[in-house]
């Protein structure tokens, strides 16, 4: 399965947001084998960015990695509002 993590980012905090992002990041993908990207939205309306944290085939019990890697990195004071998860798997194709 694959996550789409996206979020609020006030343009001041973005700077020291991105580092910890980023560490998060690579030591998710040294532990659990994931090509992490990130992303954010072209606009910036009201100053504030919306950025886009993608973990494709992603194993059991990722979920709670991530979730515990976002508490360690300390993201939390730096994003606008809360974390939005979403979850898509892959549509198997027909034989």
């Amino acid at each position: 399965m694959d996550l789409y993590v996206y979020y609020r980012v006030r343009g001041g905090d973005a700077d020291l947001l991105l580092p910890r992002v980023r560490a998060m990041q690579q030591a998710l993908a040294d532990a659990h084998g994931v090509a992490p990207q990130l992303k954010r939205r072209p606009d910036s309306p009201d100053g504030v960015q919306t950025w886009m944290e993608v973990y494709p085939a992603t194993t059991a019990g990722f979920t709670a990695a991530l979730a515990q890697s976002v508490s360690a990195a300390g993201l939390d004071p730096l994003i606008a509002g809360p974390r939005h998860t979403e979850v898509f798997m892959d549509i198997p194709s027909c034989a």
